[in-house]
């Protein structure tokens, strides 16, 4: 029954996601107040770059869920979050790369 389930089938790669996501919300508000503060000790400058931080990861989360999601069949480690949450960062990378095959 639930290997005819795709939601089943991605388990390891939502799983992945969402704990990068969790991580990566945090990052961007650490980095959100270190940036802002760099330029300033200004709480909306923080808040920009907090709102422009996220809403680069979401989108990014976006992206490497139709990219790379239905690829993932190993189970999630810490390893495996430390991937996803790089590749948060980093899925303008992605764009470019053509799979083979």
């Amino acid at each position: 029954m639930l290997d005819n389930d795709p939601l089943w089938k991605l388990r390891h790669a939502l799983a992945g996601l969402a704990l990068a996501l969790l991580v990566s919300v945090l990052l961007a508000a650490f980095l959100g107040a270190f940036v802002g503060d760099l330029f300033g000790d200004s709480y909306g400058r923080r808040v920009a770059v907090y709102s422009a931080l996220l809403l680069y990861v979401v989108v990014g989360a976006v992206v490497l869920f139709f990219k790379v999601a239905q690829h993932e069949k190993r189970p999630l480690s810490a390893g495996r979050v430390l991937l996803w949450t790089a590749s948060l960062w980093s899925w303008p990378l992605l764009l470019g790369v053509r799979r083979r095959g």
